[in-house]
């Protein structure tokens, strides 16, 4: 088999294992993140109703003009700063951190540090 889809297969896998437990409630809402090769997005989930709370990424205009590159890490610490804004705003100060399968490494790391910054509590 491709190691490209070896790779992306062993996520999936650690993604429904780590779905099992990580769930979004009213008090807590699910902070998830999904990494591509270019952008970087994260969100925060209610799962009780099924629905996206607040969203940013490197693709949002607020961040276009300020963003070197949209693939590094100075860019998922950017998205952290500005999904906790959007999520202090929607008056969330607690959530549960959903890596989405990707190691806790270099932009989720990153992302997750600029959230923590800003001021939200996981």
């Amino acid at each position: 088999m491709d190691k490209n889809i070896r790779k992306r297969e062993a996520r999936l896998k650690r993604k429904r294992r780590v779905r099992r437990v990580v769930w979004g409630t009213e008090e807590r809402p699910r902070l998830t993140v999904y990494r591509s090769l270019k952008h970087i997005y994260a969100q925060v989930v209610l799962d009780t109703e099924g629905k996206t709370l607040c969203q940013a990424s490197t693709v949002d205009k607020e961040l276009k003009g300020k963003l070197k590159g949209t693939s590094n890490k100075e860019a998922a610490k950017m998205v952290g700063e500005l999904i906790a804004e959007r999520a202090k705003a929607v008056k969330i100060e607690k959530v549960v951190f959903d890596r989405n399968g990707y190691l806790y490494h270099g932009r989720v790391k990153a992302l997750a540090d600029g959230a923590r910054e800003k001021g939200l509590i996981f």
